[in-house]
């Protein structure tokens, strides 16, 4: 894939396993990988992971210099129609600040443009293929898997609540 020099290719992923969100993204800039981050969230859903990963990215690419162009490769399309979801749901406070980032971006340039597109794990296709192994392949246990339950979470909570 050659890159105009003022454009990113963000390739994402997120997998799920053990209650462990592993969350992978890729930023290549003029054919090259320049970003690679990883990310473990425990006890999320995978849309508010993904949502996250968004974010993530964007905030990655857009900080890099000269950036016209931010081109999102990524499986789950759903979640990134969420972010320009302004009705209420779960995940306003993700869509809300990938929103102002969004903004500050747009608003460097009159020809600033992001773009989203769905890559199924079946296509195959490099880029996303090596993200996507990356997520399968990572497996990472948990050292207390008793304290990864949702009622732990709402416990631990609720305490530091109290002790506040």
């Amino acid at each position: 894939m050659s890159l105009d020099p003022l454009s990113v290719v963000v390739v994402t992923d997120v997998s799920i396993k053990n209650q462990i969100a592993t969350l992978i993204s890729h930023i290549h800039s003029h054919d090259k990988p320049v970003i690679k981050t990883i990310h473990h969230v425990v006890n999320v859903i995978s849309t508010k992971a993904e949502i996250f990963t968004i974010g993530c990215g964007i905030n990655q690419a857009t900080c890099l210099p000269n950036v016209k162009q931010i081109f999102f490769i990524m499986d789950s399309i759903h979640a990134a129609k969420r972010i320009f979801d302004f009705s209420l749901h779960l995940y306003q406070t993700q869509s809300a600040s990938i929103s102002h980032k969004l903004r500050e971006f747009f608003k460097k340039g009159d020809n600033n443009l992001i773009e989203f597109w769905d890559c199924s794990s079946n296509q195959k296709w490099h880029l996303y293929d090596i993200v996507n192994k990356k997520t399968k392949k990572f497996s990472l246990l948990p050292i207390f898997s008793c304290k990864l339950s949702w009622d732990f979470s709402r416990k631990n909570k609720c305490n530091n609540i109290l002790n506040s």
